[in-house]
């Protein structure tokens, strides 16, 4: 009998498909879950860290803020430019972009495209090539420049070439349109674009702006879409700052103040033009002015202005104090008289007048008027040590003076208990400390103002780049003599240009009012071996609305040859001109200058 064979084939069969179904199934399940992990629950983001990757940030630069003049004229400001960048690791041999002419997208070569970029540039080939590929067998740059500097216009048809891995990445250029004009106040910008000096430095904050930023997402082969930006914060431009200078005054001192410096061949020479009213700075000239486009050129002592950064002795300038405290405290009139040799003994030391000339019975006025210094003395004398330094103190001697500058200097200005013996005479007449022009301008401010004193001011207004104006706050101000001291001063003043040492300083039709100086002057060694001249007018002196300082530092020469009476009356001249200023319809109102009838005696 024969035996039935059974087959186990097919189960063998099924049982493979079933284990081959299982373990897709498993494999789908955990691809699902995997998934779903990714796009919602994966806690170190996974997904973002994907997308990231095919993400690019580029820093928007933002504009820097102009500096005008006080009329909005440019004295500096910022030009767009772009630089063109490429990411070696990026560049493709070839790509595909539309034709021009058909819109279908074609392979071309990148080599080729290259020369073309090069050529709509109209730069070397070669050069391009290297920046855009590498050198053969060097690591890939992840930034290399092509150009910088080019301008929108040139940016547009670069882009308009076609070649996707070209970055244009938004820059400024810095530019001062006036040169050297106001140069030393306006500062300029390292290679980095940072304020170096001056204005450009100090109100850097201000004028920098803040950078935004543009996120791009990039395609599979790593190249920019610009045309998907993902996020963009757009940059906030910088204030612009306008200043109380007047261009046309501060192109007219600059001239004057070089001119003087070159006809003497002094150290330097310079100019403080002021509102007396408000404090305003209309111009702080320079005879050796830096032009911010090439501040190489310029001797790093000049590139600030010497008006704020140069202090000296001030010489007859320097007596105001003492007159203005004396008339304050009852101690003198105008018209007090004093004996005046041509040399006087005090405290066993000598003190002499420039020239010599015979005793004379003068008034305070005519001490002041022929500045000397044996009737300064005697009227100091009737003051305290302590009450002069603290009145010298109160007009801001030893403190730097704040105008938004860098590198302002305080002058030196001793405790009276460390005044050497003879020092506590030179300082009743300009010597024995020391002080800037601008000092000089805001001590005669104040006295030319009815005896208020207004903080000097540099910076009219920031605004900001969508014209909001934020105007600066008015200068602080406080009181320093009374208004008979400032008028009793002022008229005293008339009298040094009208039968003084300042006669050249007249100007047809105003009345003019101010003091003269001229100290020893230290060298680079130390030794008082030359000599500061300065002079200091106000005009109308009644009611002195503008004041002009024109200092001048070791010049070359006889001393007695020595003015810049001509720069004065240059500068205050256009002043006065530019601000039309109406001819005084009153005569000159001097102070007697000898006591009794006979007022004319030889110098």
């Amino acid at each position: 009998m024969a035996t039935k064979t059974t087959s186990t084939k097919a189960p063998r069969s099924v049982s493979r498909i079933r284990i081959t179904l299982i373990l897709v199934l498993v494999m789908l399940v955990a691809l699902a879950v995997r998934l779903v992990w990714i796009q919602g629950l994966d806690p170190s983001d996974a997904a973002g860290k994907a997308l990231d990757a095919r993400t690019t940030t580029q820093v928007l630069s933002p504009v820097r803020g102009q500096i005008l003049d006080s009329s909005g004229s440019v004295l500096a400001t910022s030009i767009v430019r772009y630089d063109l960048v490429v990411d070696q690791r990026q560049v493709k041999a070839s790509y595909t972009r539309p034709n021009p002419t058909t819109k279908v997208r074609e392979s071309v070569q990148s080599t080729d495209v290259v020369n073309e970029l090069a050529d709509t540039l109209g730069l070397d080939r070669d050069a391009v090539q290297l920046a855009v590929f590498g050198e053969e067998g060097a690591k890939k740059k992840g930034y290399s420049i092509i150009t910088k500097g080019i301008t929108p216009e040139a940016k547009d048809k670069a882009e308009d070439v076609g070649f996707p891995y070209l970055t244009a990445i938004q820059t400024s250029q810095r530019s001062y349109p006036n040169d050297s004009l106001a140069g030393s106040l306006i500062g300029f910008l390292s290679s980095e674009g940072k304020g170096v000096e001056s204005l450009e430095l100090s109100q850097d904050a201000a004028l920098t702006g803040t950078p935004g930023k543009r996120v791009y997402e990039k395609g599979g082969d790593g190249v920019r879409i610009p045309s998907a930006p993902l996020q963009e914060t757009p940059a906030v431009n910088g204030q612009s700052i306008r200043l109380t200078i007047d261009k046309d005054i501060q192109w007219r001192a600059q001239e004057a103040v070089m001119a003087k410096q070159k006809q003497f061949k002094a150290e330097w020479v310079n100019a403080v033009v002021m509102d007396v009213k408000t404090g305003k700075l209309l111009a702080l000239a320079d005879s050796t002015s830096m032009d911010p486009n090439n501040p190489g050129a310029t001797d790093p002592m000049y590139r600030r202005s010497t008006t704020i950064t140069q202090a000296f002795e001030p010489g007859s300038t320097g007596k105001l104090p003492t007159f203005a405290l004396a008339l304050e405290q009852g101690k003198i009139t105008p018209t007090t008289p004093f004996r005046v040799p041509n040399a006087i003994r005090i405290n066993n030391e000598t003190i002499n007048d420039s020239l010599k000339h015979q005793t004379f019975e003068m008034t305070a006025a005519g001490i002041l008027a022929r500045s000397y210094n044996t009737g300064t003395v005697q009227i100091g004398g009737k003051l305290s040590d302590t009450d002069r330094y603290d009145f010298m103190s109160k007009l801001g001697l030893g403190k730097k003076i704040d105008i938004g500058l860098n590198g302002a200097s305080a002058g030196l200005l001793a405790q009276p208990q460390d005044w050497e013996r003879r020092q506590k005479l030179t300082t009743m007449f300009g010597q024995g400390y020391t002080q800037t022009a601008l000092h000089t301008a805001s001590i005669f401010q104040a006295v030319g103002n009815e005896g208020v004193q207004i903080a000097p001011r540099l910076i009219d207004a920031y605004i900001d780049p969508d014209g909001t104006e934020h105007p600066v706050e008015a200068s602080s101000t406080q009181r320093v003599v009374s208004e008979q001291t400032s008028a009793d001063m002022r008229r005293m003043m008339e009298t040094v240009v009208t039968d003084g040492t300042s006669k050249a300083m007249q100007i047809n039709g105003y009345r003019v009012g101010g003091k003269s100086g001229t100290a020893q002057a230290q060298g680079s060694d130390g030794k008082l071996d030359q000599h500061t001249s300065s002079f200091v007018g106000m005009v109308p002196i009644e009611d002195p609305q503008y004041l002009v300082v024109v200092t001048m530092h070791r010049p070359q020469g006889n001393w007695r040859t020595w003015s810049v009476g001509d720069s004065f009356t240059q500068i205050m001249s256009a002043v006065l001109s530019k601000y039309s200023v109406a001819p005084d319809t009153t005569k000159p109102d001097p102070y007697k200058v000898f006591v009794g009838k006979q007022q004319e005696y030889g110098w």
